[in-house]
């Protein structure tokens, strides 16, 4: 346990029946069609007991550890093995739709059909998937079946195969409007790894991915470490400062003038006027002459390279023919709100810190931007600064892609809460 927690009892999903013997709503799009297939399965349909294998083994599932267990173990803490009330012995598997909200002691690791094989315990002949739910399917795991899970996933499962896509959960997400909004500023990356944008219950890509994730992506590697970088972001103080500097002297300049058409030569000038007299005043840091000349050119340059980058914007849509952008804090914001998912998953984020984490960040987009297509253009120019280097190659066209998908998808976050 890493931070102070509420303890409940929500420690394996459980999700009844309608009550008046209707059809099940879902929680996302996934279950439902689990949920289909089991019961074409109960009406004797032959492949549809296949068929919902092939949709697991493409997707993958999650089970249960105790968080002693998972810590350390980098994924491969042994199955959790639950033994029946007639003496049967099951693996319990589920997928992230109905899985409950963080536990303080019990985590879940993201798993697939060859990895389920690999940790086969001896002695166990169920696969459980979804018990609890009105999506639950029972498969036989011999040495036979657990061949066509093999099998099944090398045809099937591809780690990025479910990335790139609007995930919207149906039921169980947050009615708050400012926990949704503080969500939907993590649309991009949600998005790119095909999660649920709008839940607290956050698993990720399972307990020991999203540890891991943090350190390699972050240097988050405890409650510490999440509690520093998660503020910095939320202040915005993780981007450059460099970026923010020569936007604002830009945005100085259209409130001044009355018009968005600004000189490049007269932002170039003043960036460099603005820098010089920073350079002069009293809390000057001291560099000498040839420190801040270079120091000048560099800026002078950003100004350029900001120039060619809302160009190529507005050419491909992402900003309006006279559009710019006026801040890069989206970039920083909207990894906010999904390092606030992450530290959560990894639990090194309370229930309450997270909701609070979000809900900042949503407040901190409507200080800034007037829409989410704002937003999204910040958010793609801080990237494009941070990663791209003005070739305009992936780190560019997939989070266009993202923002395309984002601004017209029915199920889009966007479209679900605005900004103001």
């Amino acid at each position: 346990m890493h931070a102070e927690d509420e303890m409940h009892d929500e420690i394996l999903p459980h999700l009844p029946d309608p009550d008046d013997g209707g059809r099940w709503r879902a929680p996302a799009l996934r279950e439902q069609r689990l949920y289909e297939l089991m019961r074409r399965d109960e009406a004797g349909e032959e492949r549809a007991h296949y068929e919902y294998l092939r949709l697991i083994a493409a997707e993958g599932l999650y089970r249960p550890v105790p968080l002693p267990a998972a810590e350390g173990s980098d994924g491969t803490a042994p199955l959790t093995v639950m033994t029946l009330q007639d003496g049967r012995r099951v693996v319990p598997a589920y997928t992230v739709g109905v899985l409950p909200r963080p536990h303080p002691e019990v985590v879940y690791e993201f798993t697939t059909l060859g990895g389920l094989d690999a940790l086969w315990p001896d002695g166990v002949d169920i696969l459980l998937v979804n018990g609890g739910t009105p999506c639950t399917k029972w498969f036989l795991a011999d040495e036979d079946e657990r061949e066509v899970w093999r099998d099944l996933h090398v045809e099937l499962f591809q780690p990025d195969g479910m990335c790139d896509r609007v995930e919207t959960r149906w039921t169980g997400a947050p009615d708050d409007e400012a926990v949704l909004r503080g969500l939907a500023c993590g649309a991009h990356l949600c998005y790119a790894n095909g999660d649920a944008w709008n839940t607290l219950d956050w698993h990720g890509a399972g307990y020991a991915n999203e540890v891991e994730g943090l350190s390699r992506d972050w240097d988050i590697d405890g409650r510490d470490d999440w509690l520093d970088t998660q503020e910095q972001l939320l202040r915005c103080e993780v981007s450059a400062w460099q970026w923010h500097f020569v936007l604002d002297v830009r945005n100085l300049l259209i409130r001044e003038s009355g018009s968005a058409r600004i000189d490049p030569v007269a932002w170039r000038d003043h960036v460099e006027t603005a820098v010089r007299a920073q350079a002069d005043g009293p809390d000057a840091a001291g560099l000498d002459a040839a420190t801040l000349d270079a120091h000048v050119r560099i800026l002078r340059g950003l100004v350029g390279e900001v120039m060619r980058y809302e160009a190529r914007f507005r050419a491909d849509g992402l900003l309006p023919p006279d559009g710019y952008v006026r801040s890069v804090a989206a970039w920083d914001l909207g990894r906010a709100s999904m390092v606030a998912r992450r530290g959560r998953g990894a639990r090194y984020a309370t229930q309450a810190e997270l909701r609070d984490a979000v809900e900042r960040a949503g407040k901190g987009a409507q200080g800034v931007y007037g829409s989410w297509a704002e937003f999204s253009a910040g958010y793609v120019l801080g990237r494009c600064l941070h990663f791209d280097e003005e070739a305009f190659g992936d780190w560019y066209t997939t989070v266009l892609d993202a923002h395309r998908a984002l601004m017209t998808h029915p199920e889009s976050p966007w479209a679900a809460i605005p900004l103001h």
